[in-house]
């Protein structure tokens, strides 16, 4: 079968190729310019606990030497500490607080470039622009530019190339939404500032050139990243002005200027588009070719890595087993829809963040004004938490099987410890990514015992049989305990680690019936005997 064409070499189209060859799919990555690649330190990326999983589990080592987990988060108003949050471990309430990472966009993709390097099902096609698209039944056909003019044909093909997505246009896709939604002006630098480790959001800040907010936010080897948001309108920004907003915020955060070295600068114009449709036959868009974000803490990038882990399992379904129209639709019914939800969101906030009618007609405080920024930033609430795919078609309907547990069907699994089938313990998202459905038996007490002991005891023989029985191949897994569950409850979960169902014990009927609405129901077609490898 012919391998997937990925258009565009950034961030979300590595990750992507890399998606696709842990689940033994080709890809072609036809990479426009890789001169792209610039140092700017001033253009960096946060990820999230799941973002930041994901491409360290696709073998991305620049998370582990080249970047910073923000140890805390300082919201200030003025000259007022209205919020101060340790980051890592639990707050007083109880809840989960993980750390975002930080670090330059060019090093997270010289990380995902190299691990491309060490992948075989990954080939790199370098200076090929695409100027032509044609699908039939049997794949996609395109064809690139000189210097490298060529004709490729791939099964499906996944539009990665960013804003202004060739992919995109060529499909005739709209891209409707808000321009210059936000502009910013950055700055990278290294100095020592009064909270080593501590992202900061400091609205209306007490000196002449603070505006309306500034961020800072650490980044690796004692650099940070500043942000002044500038008004919707005019202010040109030269660098005598941006100087002098360093020298002001510095001086205004540790009473004097600090030494500082200057290593980039620019300025930023956010917009909010979303494309009308993700897919089209066999080709997809994914990332900013899709969607773009930005404002109030939220991010981009993150989004499209999710766009990227979402599909690629769908895509594996596809190129090895054949796929319903279900399933590859279920691409678009899910990611536009988390996307739009985010955009909502931010757009709603904004008036009343940035001071607009609105404002007045919301109850609360500034520290309530605070939290909205702070879910943006941090990763939580309606501007910034994972998605839940409640509302997917792959979604089973409620079935009287079907238990509580703490993660509701459709939103990401906590990340407890497993055994995995060869007897070893390792986090849940390790096993994540790699085609296949898990079902995790909630087993208490099987800690203690030799994994070939308890194989052949009390409902796992049952429920080995189950898995064994399901439409689609699945990981049998147990762990001593799951948030909200009671013991031999047992949880069906997506390759990208959204819960699909969790049974009351073990319920094979049940279990086949909810492991067949996750895939989509039955391939589209005939499907070859040399595809049917895994399917039971």
């Amino acid at each position: 079968m012919d391998p997937v064409i990925v258009v565009g070499a950034g961030p979300v189209g590595l990750t992507l190729s890399l998606a696709l060859a842990t689940q033994g799919v080709p890809s072609v990555l036809l990479d426009e310019d890789p001169a792209k690649d610039e140092t700017r330190p001033a253009r960096t990326v946060v990820l999230r606990e799941d973002t930041a999983a994901l491409v360290e589990r696709l073998g991305c080592k620049a998370l582990h030497h080249e970047s910073i987990r923000w140890s805390g988060w300082r919201s200030v108003r003025r000259r007022q500490l209205v919020r101060e949050l340790q980051l890592g471990e639990d707050s007083p309430e109880g809840d989960p607080l993980p750390a975002p990472i930080h670090l330059p966009q060019h090093v997270l993709t010289r990380g995902l470039r190299d691990a491309v390097a060490a992948q075989e099902l990954v080939r790199v096609a370098p200076y090929s622009r695409i100027d032509t698209l044609e699908q039939d039944a049997t794949g996609v056909t395109v064809r690139t530019r000189e210097p490298n003019a060529t004709w490729w044909h791939g099964s499906y093909l996944v539009g990665c190339d960013g804003a202004r997505s060739t992919v995109r246009k060529l499909l005739d896709i709209r891209f409707p939404g808000r321009t210059a939604v936000e502009r910013h002006a950055v700055a990278a630098l290294r100095t020592e500032l009064p909270w080593p480790g501590q992202a900061v959001l400091h609205r209306l800040p007490p000196w002449r050139t603070g505006g309306a907010e500034v961020t800072a936010r650490p980044l690796p080897d004692g650099a940070w990243r500043l942000d002044w948001l500038l008004p919707p309108r005019g202010e040109l920004v030269t660098p005598d002005a941006l100087i002098t907003r360093i020298r002001d915020t510095l001086a205004g955060w540790c009473g004097e200027t600090p030494p500082y070295e200057l290593l980039d600068t620019g300025v930023y114009t956010l917009h909010h588009r979303l494309a009308l449709r993700w897919r089209v036959d066999r080709a997809f868009l994914a990332g900013d070719a899709a969607h773009l974000l930005g404002a109030l803490g939220t991010q981009g990038l993150d989004e499209g890595l999710r766009d990227a882990e979402n599909l690629a399992w769908k895509l594996g379904q596809a190129w090895h087993h054949g796929a319903s129209d279900v399933l590859l639709d279920s691409y678009q019914a899910e990611r536009r829809a988390a996307v739009a939800a985010r955009l909502r969101a931010a757009d709603q906030s904004l008036p009343i963040l940035r001071g607009g009618g609105l404002r007045t007609l919301v109850p609360g405080s500034a520290r309530g004004h605070d939290s909205l920024l702070t879910d943006g930033h941090l990763g939580r609430g309606p501007l910034g938490a994972p998605p839940s795919y409640s509302h997917s078609p792959l979604a089973p309907p409620r079935a009287e099987a079907h238990t509580s547990v703490d993660t509701p069907p459709g939103a990401p699994v906590a990340d407890v410890r497993v055994t995995a089938p060869d007897g070893t313990t390792v986090r849940l998202r390790e096993r994540l990514g790699q085609g296949h459905l898990l079902v995790v038996l909630v087993a208490p007490g099987t800690g203690v015992w030799d994994r070939r002991h308890w194989m052949s005891a009390g409902v796992m023989p049952r429920l080995v049989a189950a898995v064994d029985a399901m439409p689609v191949k699945g990981e049998l897994l147990v762990t001593e305990s799951y948030p909200g569950a009671a013991a031999h409850t047992v949880l069906l979960i997506r390759p990208d680690g959204h819960l699909v169902a969790s049974f009351g014990g073990v319920r094979p009927r049940e279990l086949f019936a909810a492991a067949d609405t996750v895939r989509g129901g039955p391939a589209r077609g005939s499907v070859r005997p040399d595809q049917t490898a895994g399917i039971n």
